[in-house]
């Protein structure tokens, strides 16, 4: 008998399915050691020992392991495989005595690591035959990165207990996803509108033809940049002139364009794809692809790589003529060049193990599996198929008044649909009238706009995403871990659809970009990936990379920790009086006071953001939510809408105010607790609209 080992319940089961009765497949339920949570865990005397414990939780799973490794003759280790994967083999390698079995009277013969991008028979049967070792330079990274995020939140978070508020936490990455959301906030509040205005004609061929709307480009022979006409009068001279003109065809150029298909997805694009296109968090999508991995449906879903198999390909060529001609498969396959600076740990894009397992045909745990296999599947396909074809046409019209004018007119049309016919991407249609040069064109009506510049939009899921890749902070597998966190801690919050910083958010970024401007600095973190790579790589030993770090922000620390003066967080006045009636109305009251209090409120400043507390603490503990500086408790936002489950009460909007979904709005009756209705979904949405872009 052979024991094989894995991370999950469920993929062991779905191992299990290929393998015979000699082996035994069992699940370790995730990690099976950690470092512990009372205290650093480190050994920063000692060479940065970790002191890894097995948490209570996984002490009953080690020993049931450990009694059926000495059972058998081999142990398989099958976990991810990627850094993390290969140090839980590692961990259990090292929890389960492996090396000492062999060496007492037991049965085991051999420890043997496997590692495999998809959980399919084929591959499966390929990792048994070709065993190896345990890579102990992966899990020397892995091992780095984890006392690296241990050393700054252990000891970055009590200064800021200290400096700011109780409670609060710093981490490595996560400060720095935090900061790229606050100063993208600072941008936005110093950000100064510009005016410019644009001047359009809609003109109207002699022939019959439809009338086409043209766009001024030029004026006197000058072109005209975006901010060529700054005021109205400018744009309304103009137009004036131009109402009086006359107008012909000067030029018509036509020409073919050819729009390729996306590459299959890696983590990062899909993460980006499930906030577009599902409006799934980075975190659920995740989680979804985990289960579609475990499940044998998809290939391993933390990858950097845009490769795929040559039997990939050929299986996607056969579908392709199979179901939808000749036409749409390609003579050749396509491959695509990983252009993340990232790409070390995989061998292959995101794809599903069998093209010919449509999305409507597998069964799943939940609706938002399918959608999600809908998207991988149909993303990989698209990427075997031929270009799109579109014909593009560009008219330019010359106006003759006082000046002369040049205006331009852009309109496209498919002609072929190639891979757009699976994937579909937002490419607008528009078709010109069919004119010749010196065509004469009759004025119907000339449009001037006022527009002003925008500032930059708030991060979204996807583009917070995908500025952590374009900046080299963390790794993909580590971007949905890093947005929850931000999230659960209070420090951003979601206004439409987007993170905002709350303000105990912007306060931790502002003490930690003032005072450990190297922790929080984008290059900073994104070198620290690199050395971690050197690590993995074996160029470099992995202590070394930590001392060299942690000499000089220790250093730093202390010397913080004289110089910095506590943030004075001074109570805001409000007209609201407390309300408690004193120690003896409850008998859960904290309150020490006889009688009512009827002392005013005050607004305070906790990690969950602000608060209204009485002003006679500590005697009275009496405390209110917050919706504004005004002072009053925070009011459920009306929708317009009945309640669909009682129809008596009204769908408010509601914020979570504890757990970790803490901060997500959600709607419900307004007759709670009488009424139990609740939803994540907006109901204000029209049904089956599909998502903005972002």
């Amino acid at each position: 008998m052979k024991l094989v080992i894995v991370e999950s319940p469920t993929k062991a089961k779905t191992i299990g399915k290929f393998l015979g009765s000699e082996y035994n497949v069992q699940s370790s339920y995730g990690h099976i050691r950690d470092l512990p949570k009372s205290k650093l865990g480190i050994d920063v005397e000692n060479n940065f020992a970790p002191q890894y414990i097995i948490p209570t939780k996984a002490k009953k799973v080690v020993s049931a392991l450990k009694k059926e490794a000495h059972k058998c003759e081999a142990v398989i280790l099958a976990t991810d495989e990627d850094r993390e994967g290969e140090a839980i083999a590692w961990h259990l390698a090292q929890a389960l005595e492996l090396d000492g079995l062999k060496n007492k009277k037991s049965k085991i013969e051999s420890v043997e690591r496997i590692v495999f991008h998809e959980i399919t028979k084929r591959a499966i049967d390929e990792a048994l035959s070709k065993p190896r070792p345990i890579d102990l330079n992966l899990v020397d990274a892995q091992q780095a990165r984890r006392v690296l995020d241990r050393i700054v939140g252990y000891k970055l978070s009590p200064f800021l207990w200290k400096k700011v508020a109780g409670g609060l936490s710093a981490g490595r990455v996560q400060s720095v996803a935090l900061r790229l959301i606050v100063d993208r906030e600072n941008e936005i509040t110093a950000f100064k509108p510009e005016e410019y205005w644009t001047v359009a004609a809609l003109l109207k061929p002699k022939n019959g033809e439809a009338s086409f709307e043209a766009n001024l480009a030029a004026v006197g022979g000058e072109p005209l940049g975006k901010f060529g006409i700054k005021t109205g009068e400018e744009a309304n001279e103009i137009a004036d002139d131009l109402r009086a003109a006359s107008y012909s065809v000067t030029s018509v150029e036509e020409k073919s364009l050819h729009k390729n298909p996306p590459p299959p997805f890696t983590t990062s694009t899909l993460q980006q794809e499930g906030v577009k296109r599902l409006r799934y968090s980075s975190k659920r999508t995740m989680m979804l692809a985990q289960r579609l991995y475990e499940n044998g449906l998809i290939t391993y879903m933390r990858t950097d790589s845009t490769n795929l198999s040559a039997e990939s390909t050929v299986a996607a060529s056969a579908w392709l003529k199979e179901n939808l001609g000749e036409r749409y498969a390609l003579p050749s396959a396509r491959n695509f060049k990983t252009k993340s600076k990232l790409a070390q740990e995989a061998h292959e894009a995101i794809r599903p193990t069998d093209v010919r397992i449509t999305p409507e045909s597998i069964s799943v745990k939940e609706e938002a599996e399918r959608k999600l296999y809908q998207l991988i599947w149909s993303r990989f396909v698209a990427s075997q198929m031929p270009t799109a074809e579109v014909a593009a046409t560009i008219l330019t019209v010359a106006g003759k008044g006082k000046k002369d004018y040049v205006l331009r007119a852009a309109g496209q049309t498919i002609t072929f649909d190639g891979f757009l016919k699976i994937w579909a991407q937002k490419l607008e249609e528009r078709e010109l009238p069919k004119v010749k040069e010196s065509d004469p064109l009759d004025l119907d009506s000339i449009v001037p706009a006022q527009h002003f510049t925008e500032p930059p939009p708030r991060y979204s899921e996807a583009t917070l995403v995908k500025a952590l890749e374009e900046f080299g902070v963390g790794r993909p597998s580590t971007y949905a871990p890093i947005i929850s966190v931000i999230q659960y801690r209070n420090y951003v919050e979601k206004e439409a659809r987007r993170f905002k910083p709350t303000e105990i958010g912007m306060l931790v970024s502002k003490v930690l970009t003032e005072h450990f401007p190297e922790v929080v600095d984008v290059g900073f973190t994104a070198e620290m990936e690199d050395e971690l790579d050197d690590v993995a790589a074996g160029n470099v030993k992995w202590q070394s990379v930590i001392q060299e770090f942690y000499d000089p922000f220790a250093k730093h620390l202390e010397e913080k920790y004289e110089e910095v003066k506590k943030e004075k967080l001074i109570p805001e006045t409000t007209n609201v009086t407390c309300d408690c009636e004193g120690k003896d109305s409850s008998e859960k009251s904290k309150c020490l006071h006889e009688g009512p209090c009827g002392k005013p409120m005050v607004i305070k400043m906790s990690r969950f953001g602000k608060f209204m507390a009485c002003s006679g603490f500590p005697d009275c503990r009496n405390t209110k939510k917050l919706a504004g500086a005004g002072g009053t408790p925070e009011p459920p936002k009306l929708t317009g809408l009945k309640c669909p489950k009682c129809t008596e009460g009204d769908v408010v909007e509601r914020r979570v105010h504890r757990g970790r979904a803490r901060g997500k709005i959600f709607w419900g009756c307004s007759r709670y607790p009488a009424c139990d209705y609740a939803t994540w979904e907006n109901p204000v949405s029209p049904p089956g609209e599909p998502p903005k872009s972002d």
